[in-house]
């Protein structure tokens, strides 16, 4: 049994070439990965800094810290090891200045999870050159940087401002870079980077998420490996431009649901298996080649439960005549080009950010025709829990002209390299005794309830598991339990859900755990009115379909946040002085 409630939207295109960026432009376009809400105070600051050019050192995955890392009912524990996978360089190129920006610090509210565009300039270099390499973090104003599971920056888009010709009215944007939680590296080929004029406008769309009920203050810090164009090594650099690539391209909060049982032997991909994703519409994870050009880099962002991304490359006719080489990677007219793998440190496996995607290897280079068709997907294990607004988006770099290999006739999908090793603020697993400060609800007795459940200052009344309840809200089969949010409109917004979670559900809290892993799901979506990523409501209810059983829950913005109900034929008579209106 399953519910959820979601939103999408759609404008835009998130690939080059569009219109001179308004705020309100920068908004719609921001995400492949957002949307606009309300922008936070900032200021903004540079430094330069000769931090190391490579990725940090791979380091062993960390110790359970009580997280249940017991297989699924199919035996296999998914998601492949870091282990069979070497961290990748990055370059180590003559003229390379290791340039350090940060945008902050911005005041971020008691459990925040809104989309916004920076409000001042976006630090930059000062001088026109190539940008080779990008290493994005989140960094407290003490310097250090906050674990995953207090606060996280679940997206940054840098968008370029590009000013018009002076032929035209108005200049184009492009999405230059992205990171989330995972904080991956791009690190372009030696010989490879991307055209940077210091008149270009810069802007950064970014989500910070604040999992606690408690005010911080966060700047984005981003290393540059930067080359400028008077230095001699600049001549011998080849221009290279990002094309975005995303399995709901278009849509300002392009996410989808992954739902626990779904697809084929334990997993699911977007958009194959898909019910009617696109509707009517064009397939949307698809990019149509507009010059002759030779891919040379990407790497895939996924949501915690994701297992790869794929990119695939279609040329009408070209599978007749494909080599025997290459025939392996070849269905049809459609060659697979590269798999990027999400490697979990996580001791538990899939299910956390505590993962390296891969990336390409430095020699990967492959040609593309103009009419070729770039396609994506974006697989998930569905054997531990549902994955709500999930993502799949892979970002490939391309140069112009043939300078590689035809991927129908040789086989060019080498597996990767992870883009860093294990990183040290997702430590915090969670799953393990939390010493009390969860109540087991499934042995409380039952309650009245009236018609609703509130939610306000970060707790559910009644229901919630911190204790502070003797009894467990109980209505009978079919009758309706709505919950209502009223802390949606403090602040910025605060934004809560009700995700089903298998009961008791009362372990510590960290990256790995709670999951919305109930045999029987239900999910609310963000609760508030604000436009994505919000349902554009306060108010759920739940399913009347529910069988007989306690019911835990918990909040999947703020997942200290726990509940429950209980459907029961033996209900108390509803409290008729207990019911809520919105």
């Amino acid at each position: 049994m399953t519910t959820s409630a979601r939103m999408q939207a759609h404008e835009g295109d998130p690939n080059v070439g569009r219109p001179w960026l308004t705020p309100r432009r920068a908004a719609v376009i921001g995400l492949a990965l957002a949307g606009v809400l309300v922008a936070a105070a900032c200021s903004a600051q540079t430094a330069d800094t000769a931090t190391g050019g490579t990725a940090p050192a791979s380091s062993a995955a960390p110790s359970g810290n009580g997280v249940d890392t017991s297989a699924p009912k199919d035996g296999v524990v998914r998601g492949v090891s870091p282990a069979d996978f070497k961290i990748g360089e990055i370059p180590n190129q003559a003229g390379v200045q290791h340039l350090r920006y940060s945008y902050g610090p911005i005041a971020i509210q008691p459990g925040q999870n809104n989309i916004t565009v920076n409000t001042s300039q976006v630090p930059k270099p000062t001088e026109d050159g190539y940008i080779v390499a990008i290493r994005p973090n989140l960094v407290r104003n003490d310097g250090s940087v906050p674990p995953v599971d207090v606060i996280h920056l679940h997206h940054g888009v840098w968008i370029v401002n590009h000013p018009p010709a002076p032929e035209k009215k108005r200049g184009t944007t492009e999405l230059l870079f992205a990171s989330g939680e995972e904080k991956t590296v791009m690190a372009l080929p030696a010989g490879y980077g991307y055209v940077y004029k210091a008149a270009d406008g810069w802007t950064i769309n970014y989500m910070l998420h604040n999992l606690l009920s408690t005010p911080d203050s966060v700047s984005i810090v981003y290393d540059l490996d930067f080359i400028p164009a008077t230095d001699p090594a600049a001549a011998k650099i080849t221009p290279a431009r990002p094309i975005w690539m995303d399995v709901q391209s278009g849509h300002i909060y392009p996410v989808f649901d992954v739902l626990k049982g779904t697809g084929t032997d334990g997993t699911f991909t977007y958009p194959d298996q898909a019910k009617n994703p696109y509707g009517k519409g064009e397939p949307l994870n698809e990019w149509t080649v507009d010059k002759d050009s030779t891919l040379i880099a990407t790497a895939g962002h996924l949501h915690p439960g994701g297992l790869h991304t794929d990119m695939y490359v279609q040329r009408p006719g070209a599978g007749a005549t494909a080599s025997e080489e290459a025939k392996a990677s070849v269905a049809g007219d459609k060659a697979h080009v590269f798999r990027s793998e999400a490697a979990y440190y996580e001791p538990a496996g899939a299910v956390s950010w505590d993962v390296s995607m891969t990336g390409t290897q430095p020699d990967w280079r492959v040609n593309v025709k103009k009419g070729d068709t770039i396609s994506i997907s974006a697989t998930y294990d569905t054997t531990r829990a549902s994955w709500y607004e999930s993502m799949g988006i892979m970002i490939v770099w391309a140069t112009d002209g043939n300078v590689g290999a035809d991927p129908f006739q040789k086989k060019v999908d080498a597996r990767g390299l992870l883009t860093h090793g294990h990183l040290p603020e997702t430590d915090n697993h969670g799953g393990a005794d939390a010493g009390g400060k969860f109540a087991d609800m499934t042995k409380l007795p039952n309650g009245k309830v009236g018609d609703s459940v509130t939610i306000a200052d970060f707790t559910y009344a009644p229901g919630d598991m911190s204790g502070i309840y003797t009894d467990v809200p109980t209505v009978k089969p079919g009758q309706s339990l709505k919950f209502i949010n009223k802390d949606s409109p403090i602040g910025v917004g605060i934004w809560h859900t009700i995700t089903a979670c298998k009961a008791p559900c009362d372990q510590s809290t960290g990256v790995a755990y709670p999951l919305a892993d109930a045999d029987v799901q239900f999910d609310s979506g963000e609760l508030g009115q604000a436009g994505p990523p919000t349902a554009d409501r306060v108010d759920w209810s739940i399913p009347t379909d529910l069988p007989q059983g306690t019911y835990t829950y918990f909040c999947r913005i703020h997942p200290s946040m726990r509940g429950a109900f209980r459907v029961d034929p033996n209900a108390p008579a509803p409290d008729a002085s207990a019911s809520t209106k919105p």
